[in-house]
């Protein structure tokens, strides 16, 4: 809580009435939340008389629902009074359900601050119980996770992307009929930008939900826009955990990692919407494409694979180094490179893997197998698959893509490729399968496993490679060189773009179609 804000909060309701004799305080009763020497405390009573006997320490107080619009505030025993339960209990009558709703929120934000609190971390995010996030989540990522993205110098970075900036505020404003007089839920809002452009474009309020300390950057930074900062609720906590006074019309939120799925925050926007969101309200992005291609690259294939010629020194000093060049070697090939590459490496189209944010549930985000099938467009060596991704914002008024598509102006994200240790020949009009296979792990990523197989002859061609996409190798500053052989093949992949692609529907997305059956591809 900062030093100036929210010091107290207060409520008007009907009348309150203790349980032990039923007696019934004359209305309206004022109920004050309020920080007092340390200790946050919730008082009842008249406006100018809020009476001793009408105290509870918010800490060791519970508060229960009976009905739309009654409630039951109760005090556990102290430390001393360990044989009951709980000491005394009041009967709380609201004027309305919203008033209902909004003072339950508000005992369980101050309630949760009583934690924050007592049991300060670095990355600020205290639960008073463990959530589904902590369960599959581990304690180390996490804090790691909320203490990056509660650092100004990389939102910073994330805002300097025009692309995506740029991207979303149109997405926003040319969509105004989505958000005129809407509540918007912000998921993850980081500095807060999204929020603020949800209020330019005219919604009611806006509930903006951060996790770490950006949080408190948040609300300075939307308090110094006072014309938009009515309309905005910063809320300092997991939407796993976090309760609204009202449902939404509208999330927004900025969820992509590397490969669309990395850090795995499409997950909390899945739950974000399973219980914030209206039925059929909007989600901004609402669908996902990972796209992938085989590439051919003979200088990022052989700069990977020098990098383990180290270990295969026979006398480092007087010791023989090679017995680790072999796991040396496939770990560099265990990275998955971050960079911006020339599309003309490309060796076929791409094919992709569709994720409707709106209908995909959150289990399905655990496991994601793509199989793949591709037609190479040229006689070279493969060296593993590249892959990047798109999102649509569905508005009513106008349809936005962001791309992270090799070509396209390029974004904080660049692409990604998978490169295997062992290169595959193919030849023109060559058919290349293979597999695609992510499984979420507790450190906030994926691990990648991939497989591609060509049929040369009669010989089965196959290459395997494991990668985990939370340690990938940033390539962003390397000179983008290429020789001689891929020099003339341009012309020939340019050629090869114009082949035919799946079919897409009204809104952008893929009709994806049934494969035929492959032997070859089963047996992998």
């Amino acid at each position: 809580m900062e030093e100036n804000q929210k010091k107290e909060q207060q409520f008007l309701i009907s009348y309150i009435s203790e349980l032990t004799n039923c007696s019934k305080k004359t209305g309206p009763v004022l109920a004050r939340f309020s920080l007092e020497s340390g200790s946050l405390e919730l008082r009842f009573g008249q406006s100018n008389n809020l009476i001793d006997d009408n105290v509870f320490n918010v800490k060791n107080s519970q508060l229960f629902k009976l009905g739309p619009a009654e409630s039951v505030c109760i005090s556990e025993a102290s430390e001393a009074n360990k044989e009951k339960s709980y000491s005394r209990g009041i009967s709380i009558q609201f004027r309305n359900e919203e008033e209902s709703r909004a003072f339950h929120c508000a005992f369980e934000q101050w309630k949760k601050e009583v934690v924050v609190q007592e049991s300060p971390l670095i990355n600020g995010v205290v639960s008073t119980s463990k959530s589904k996030f902590d369960d599959k989540i581990e304690a180390s990522s996490a804090k790691m996770y909320f203490h990056y993205y509660g650092q100004l110098l990389h939102q910073q970075n994330m805002l300097q992307d025009f692309v995506r900036t740029g991207t979303y505020y149109s997405a926003v404003i040319e969509n105004r009929v989505d958000f005129i007089g809407r509540v918007v839920v912000d998921v993850g809002a980081g500095s807060g930008i999204l929020s603020l452009f949800a209020a330019q474009a005219g919604a009611k309020h806006v509930y903006a939900i951060e996790a770490s300390e950006m949080a408190d950057y948040a609300r300075r930074l939307i308090a110094g826009n006072p014309i938009l900062s009515e309309k905005i609720t910063v809320i300092k906590g997991k939407v796993e955990d976090v309760e609204l006074p009202e449902k939404a019309d509208i999330l927004i939120s900025e969820p992509m990692g590397t490969l669309l799925v990395n850090e795995r925050m499409l997950e909390s926007y899945v739950i974000a919407r399973d219980r914030f969101l209206v039925q059929n309200g909007k989600m901004f992005p609402g669908v996902g494409r990972i796209h992938m291609a085989p590439f051919s690259d003979e200088y990022l294939y052989t700069e990977i694979a020098n990098k383990a010629t180290f270990w295969q020194q026979q006398n480092y000093f007087g010791v023989d180094l090679t017995p680790l060049h072999g796991s040396a070697y496939q770990g560099y090939f265990s990275q998955p490179v971050v960079d911006a590459f020339d599309s003309r490496l490309l060796v076929a189209p791409a094919v992709s893997h569709v994720i409707n944010f709106t209908s995909v549930k959150e289990e399905d985000l655990y496991e994601i197998d793509v199989p793949l099938r591709f037609f190479s467009a040229v006689s070279t060596r493969i060296h593993g698959l590249a892959c990047w991704f798109d999102v649509l914002f569905n508005g009513s008024t106008v349809q936005r893509w962001l791309t992270t598509a090799p070509g396209a102006p390029t974004t904080h994200w660049y692409q990604l490729r998978c490169v295997l240790p062992q290169p595959l020949y193919v030849m023109p009009g060559q058919e290349i399968t293979g597999r695609l296979h992510l499984v979420a792990h507790k450190a906030q990523s994926y691990t990648i496993y991939l497989t591609l197989s060509a049929l040369v002859g009669d010989m089965l061609q196959t290459s395997y490679v494991k990668l985990d996409l939370k340690e990938p190798y940033y390539r962003m500053s390397q000179p983008q060189a290429y020789s001689a052989a891929q020099d003339q093949q341009p012309n020939q992949l340019l050629q090869s773009q114009d082949m035919q692609f799946p079919s897409r529907d009204e809104d952008g997305s893929i009709l994806m179609e049934p494969l035929s059956p492959n032997p070859e591809l089963h047996s992998l």
